[in-house]
Formats: structure tokens, C-alpha cells, sequence
């Protein structure tokens, strides 16, 4: 059987060049890509090289163990080896330094152990929402934003008449597909014979417009988008009320819903237009893409202790920016300064 490091050796792509969708064998799940990289790096020694030079010599030997051609130089941009998602950090510290950009959740982190001889030793791979959770200073809170400007004659949106091109390929039209099945939630992995259209979820949650639902209370904003969220659980056929805190909210539908009592949408640290696969997540064997994902936007108003839904926008992430401004601006050079505990290697 031919290895996956022969495949993309024989198929041509760089480390920026994107997987093609039909070519998802190409993909190195994390559990692999931490052994392949472990086999070919254990015991390379790095003295006396300043850190670009280290760097660069890592990244070169990270080419040849997966596959890749070995570029003269590297191109600035994150990820570095944008093909598979992922950033390498070779640490010699406990300290890890994320320079002038958030933690990617949907990112793969290499993070390559030096011991005190300057010899490569252990390599964890992570991906970016286990990093999260370590990070304790949160220097860097720039979050992806956008914003919601209603148009007062129209209660109702279809951003996106159809699904993304991928989506279309594998989703099953069949109407009430999740009631048919009461055993389903919404946390489960997505199947292709339960998934509703774009339409279909737009037409089914089309009638919230106009409910309402109680207030948790001014400084609630996040249990007033859970009670939401459960609402369009029940309205999609689901039995029970599930909620992970997982990217999607509706996994089962590939669906995100967001509150929005103002024009400010808060996306958190995935961008909707990314074309960069989500770890672990995929229909019928073809990985999905946050750009694959259905947002659905309710624009709201509070009073007399009711929350009421006055707007409803369906879109898939490919053309939530066509509708939704994203808020430009410049990032701060600063970093975030993640402390890794001392088990973080043996815990790999």
C-alpha cells in the first residue's frame, strides 16, 4: 500500500497549496502526522544555530518527512504549511510564544521539543481549541467581527440560495430527515441522509420570527443565546437539547446560530470564509470547511423581560462576508505567552 507521504510526494503540491477536495487521502490526521514527524526529527541537532537559521532547518526537514518539495525560502503567513493547517513551535522553554495573532481553534500547533543538548527530542501535535485552554493571559483578544445592518423592509434572508458546491455533492434533500430518526442529536457527527438544505432549515426556521422567549437577564448574553439555541433544536426535530460548546453549535446540521440583540457580530476566532479543514469533522468521509457551515442570524430585541426575534438571515460561511461586513483593523505586536505544563509531551 502506498504511504500517505509517497501520495503527496508523487502529487505534486507545496506545503501553501490547498488539499483538493477530492483528494482528502492527502490530509494527515494529527495522530499520524505526530508520528511521521517524531520518526524523522528525533535526535536532529540544532547547535549553535541562531533561531531563524533553527527555523528554517526545522521547517526543511519537516518538507522532506511529509513529502513536500523543499522550498529556496519560506513565505511569511500563517500557517506555514497551510496545506495541512498546521504552525511547528520548537520550544526549548516551557514558555510557548504565539506572536500577533489569536489562537486559530480550527489550526493545527506542532510543537517540537529541544532538550539542553540542542537534540530534537518529543513532538506533540495539538490543535488550536486543546491550546486554548492552556492559555492563561490571553495577551491578544482580537476576535473576527462583522456587522449586522437590517433592512427594515425585510424580516427574512436567504443569504445563500444553495449550498456550498462541496455540501451539494454529498447532502440528501429528503425533507423531516431528522424526525425520522428521534435517536439523533444535535452534537452528533453529521450524516449525509439527515442533513436538511440550506432551504429546507431556512423554511423550517423561518416561523421563529415574531416568538419570543424569556430574558436571562442583562449580563446573560450567553444563556439567552443557549435558550435560543435550544428553540431551534426543538424546531428542527430534535428530541433533546444538547450543546457542547463545539464549532458548530448544531453539529448534526452543520449549523451555527447566533443572537444578535445589536449590530455587532461576534464570530469568535473562526473566520467563516475559511477554506481550512475542521479537525474531526466530516460527512461521508469528505472533511468539512468552515466555509461549508450554515450560520443562522437572529436579530432581536429585549423588553419587559422577553427576548423577540424580529429578523432571521440563513448563509452558508462561503458568503457570510457578502452580507455581513467583517470589521477591519490592524493587529498589536504583542504575543500570547502560553505556560505548557510539564506533562504536556508524556500526555501526547
Amino acid at each position: 500500500m502506498i504511504s500517505i507521504v509517497e501520495k503527496i510526494r508523487e502529487s505534486g503540491l507545496t506545503i501553501y497549496d490547498k488539499i483538493p477536495l477530492d483528494r482528502s487521502d492527502l490530509y494527515i490526521e494529527s495522530d499520524e502526522l505526530a508520528k511521521i514527524l517524531s520518526s524523522a526529527l528525533l535526535g536532529i541537532d540544532l547547535t549553535g544555530l541562531p533561531i531563524k537559521t533553527r527555523s528554517k532547518r526545522v521547517n526543511q526537514e519537516i518538507c522532506r518527512a511529509l513529502g513536500y518539495p523543499v522550498p529556496s525560502s519560506f513565505k511569511r503567513g500563517r500557517p506555514t504549511f497551510s496545506g495541512q493547517n498546521f504552525d511547528k513551535y520548537v520550544q526549548k522553554a516551557k514558555n510557548l510564544q504565539i506572536w500577533n495573532e489569536p489562537i486559530d481553534i480550527t489550526r493545527r500547533y506542532v510543537v517540537i521539543e529541544q532538550d539542553s543538548n540542542f537534540l530534537i527530542g518529543r513532538i506533540r501535535v495539538v490543535l488550536g481549541s486543546e491550546l486554548k485552554k492552556l492559555d492563561k493571559t490571553g495577551k491578544i483578544t482580537t476576535k473576527f467581527q462583522a456587522s449586522l445592518k437590517p433592512d427594515e423592509s425585510v424580516d427574512a434572508e436567504l443569504v445563500s440560495t444553495q449550498d456550498t458546491e462541496a455540501l451539494n455533492q454529498i447532502i440528501s434533500h429528503t425533507s423531516g430527515a431528522v424526525s425520522e430518526d428521534p435517536r439523533s442529536s444535535p452534537i452528533d457527527s453529521p450524516h449525509a441522509d439527515q442533513l436538511l438544505s440550506i432551504q429546507e432549515i431556512y423554511d423550517t426556521l423561518l416561523s421563529l420570527i415574531g416568538s419570543s422567549f424569556q430574558d436571562a437577564g442583562a449580563d446573560q448574553e450567553r444563556n439567552r443565546g443557549a435558550a435560543l439555541h435550544q428553540i431551534v433544536c426543538s424546531k428542527l426535530g430534535y428530541s433533546t437539547f444538547l450543546d457542547d460548546g463545539q464549532f458548530p453549535d448544531l453539529r448534526h446540521q452543520l449549523l451555527e446560530v447566533k443572537l444578535q440583540t445589536s449590530p455587532t457580530i461576534d464570530l469568535g476566532l473562526v473566520l467563516p470564509s475559511s477554506d481550512s479543514f475542521v479537525e474531526g469533522l466530516s460527512v461521508s468521509g469528505t472533511p468539512v470547511r468552515p466555509c461549508d457551515i450554515r450560520y443562522a442570524l437572529f436579530y432581536g430585541s429585549i423588553q419587559d423581560g422577553l427576548v423577540t426575534v424580529e429578523k432571521f438571515y440563513l448563509t452558508s460561511g462561503q458568503d457570510f462576508f457578502s452580507r455581513f461586513p467583517q470589521f477591519q483593523g490592524k493587529v498589536s505586536n504583542g504575543k500570547i505567552q502560553i505556560p505548557l505544563p510539564k506533562s504536556f509531551f508524556s500526555d501526547g
